[in-house]
């Protein structure tokens, strides 16, 4: 039977009624089931454990699960595609570390997914200072005087790191290059091990995140020089950042990020954006996060995701600098 181009038209007119009813409720009633949040890291590390805490305040304010499930492999890359490759209807997203989008791409020959295209972002979440620490055995007190050490032994001195693309490498990468020293990078897998061999004194220094690195500090174990990142960090307010010891313009930290698929509905993504920012000021999770040595993120929207930019851009010039590659 013919169909007249009338009928055709009506039609076409009636779809696009339906999409632009459909579309705005879909955002109003968002979200009406579970949302997962991929951790592209195994359970119990510093982003699962900040992950878990903003489920948990999400669940509370938007009155569905917010269920976070670790898919962790390849640097972060297992799970962050598994992201990309999800439906962009708000029901899954990525909180993820530096690595996956920031880091990765300069790392890894080719990824199976686009950090800048496949993601639209929501909000810094977290951000972790990076403590730059040295066995109490070595003859340095401040960063001056252990690049005076490294300068005087090139080559001899090892650092350790939970990996080979982690920020706390990087930063060992970032301070090799702009204080001209010869130190030779020592990656294990995970902090952990890395933590017990400079408390042994099997390595004399380390870069280590904020939550690792602080019960050792106090307990006088290991001797804390700086902290990486461009102010000095609440938790051990008299140790100087590294930019204030003699390397001006020295940033590095660790920081989480919340992300969508990047065709993600705008109010969907406005929906999130705001319970996020809402969380983020909840005087019980300020005061979770800042136990953890983490400080909740200040950024959303777009301000992320320029934040993103000028993070991969800092960290592939001192990933080409240093030609560091995956293992």
């Amino acid at each position: 039977m013919a169909v007249s181009k009338r009928a055709v038209l009506m039609l076409g007119m009636a779809a696009l009624a339906v999409a632009a009813f459909v579309q705005p409720s879909t955002a109003q009633t968002y979200p009406d089931r579970p949302v997962r949040i991929v951790v592209p890291f195994p359970a119990g590390g510093s982003n699962d454990v900040l992950a878990r805490i903003l489920a948990q305040s999400l669940s509370e304010d938007l009155g569905q699960q917010f269920i976070v499930e670790n898919r962790a492999g390849a640097g972060g890359n297992t799970g962050a595609e598994s992201v990309a490759r999800a439906s962009a209807d708000g029901y899954t997203l990525l909180l993820t570390a530096p690595g996956p989008l920031a880091i990765n791409p300069a790392l890894y020959g080719k990824l199976p997914f686009d950090p800048e295209k496949d993601f639209a972002p929501i909000a810094l979440v977290a951000s972790v200072p990076i403590v730059l620490m040295v066995h109490p055995g070595v003859a340095a007190n401040n960063v001056k005087e252990l690049i005076a050490l490294a300068k005087k032994e090139p080559g001899k001195i090892n650092y350790a790191s939970s990996g080979v693309g982690s920020t706390n490498h990087l930063a060992g990468e970032l301070l090799k290059s702009m204080a001209h020293i010869d130190i030779v990078h020592v990656p294990y897998r995970g902090a952990a091990p890395a933590m017990n061999d400079l408390l042994g004194g099997h390595v004399p220094m380390m870069f280590d995140n904020m939550p690792a690195a602080l019960p050792q500090v106090k307990a006088g174990t290991v001797r804390a020089l700086a902290v990486a990142g461009a102010k000095r960090a609440a938790s051990l307010p008299d140790v100087p950042t590294v930019a204030e010891s003699g390397l001006p313009g020295f940033d590095a930290e660790a920081w989480f990020g919340l992300v969508a698929p990047s065709q993600t509905p705008a109010p969907v993504l406005t929906r999130l954006t705001a319970a996020v920012e809402k969380a983020l000021k909840n005087p019980a999770l300020v005061a979770h996060y800042r136990e953890l040595g983490a400080e909740p993120g200040a950024l959303s929207g777009a301000k992320f995701g320029v934040m993103l930019k000028i993070e991969t851009k800092k960290w592939t010039e001192v990933i080409q600098s240093s030609g560091a590659k995956a293992n």
